[in-house]
């Protein structure tokens, strides 16, 4: 059923304040109608409000560039006797690849280059990453890590990084007498 007035809807700024303030704030009952705010407790109209704007001073919830190397999407999946990680890596040099394995975690990092452009004066549209990228994944069985069970392979763009996955033993049944 659609209302027809909002008289018993919560203000935008009284909904905000009962979740940042939920102890301090109570919620109002549907027949009571809504509190004025206070004139110290003003609150500015939308139109008025500042827009925050992104800075690279200090910690303001922002990151940036440098302080926070690019993701790396993967495919993580397995067949009967193995484990197969695989990520979308184009243009990326094989030098500039590092693939490392330690307890159970596989750490994939490098760097992207030749975005770069001495000459730009301007960007129009900037939507592919350039720079240092990592990602570390905890892997979800047991695998060996031996060199000779692990294969890392980069293929048009692609790298594949195929493990054995460890032999275990369906767990022995124990009577109980």
């Amino acid at each position: 059923m659609a209302r027809k007035t909002n008289d018993d809807m919560l203000m935008e700024d009284e909904l905000a304040a009962a979740f940042l303030e939920d102890d301090a704030t109570t919620m109002l009952e549907p027949d009571e109608p809504a509190a004025a705010p206070a004139e110290e407790e003003a609150v500015a109209a939308p139109e008025e409000e500042e827009a925050i704007e992104p800075s690279d001073e200090g910690d303001d919830g922002w990151e940036t560039g440098d302080d926070f190397p690019g993701q790396l999407a993967v495919d993580v999946y397995e067949t009967a006797d193995k484990l197969v990680i695989k990520a979308r890596t184009a243009g990326i040099k094989k030098s500039d690849l590092n693939v490392s394995i330690h307890d159970s975690i596989l750490t994939i990092s490098g760097v992207l280059s030749g975005g770069e452009d001495d000459q730009t004066t301007r960007w129009h549209i900037q939507e592919c990453y350039w720079g240092e990228f990592s990602r570390t994944i905890a892997l979800p069985v047991a695998v060996r890590e031996d060199e000779n069970s692990v294969k890392a392979e980069l293929r048009d763009g692609v790298l594949t990084i195929t493990f054995e996955k460890e032999k275990v033993e369906a767990p022995k049944v124990i009577p109980v007498q």
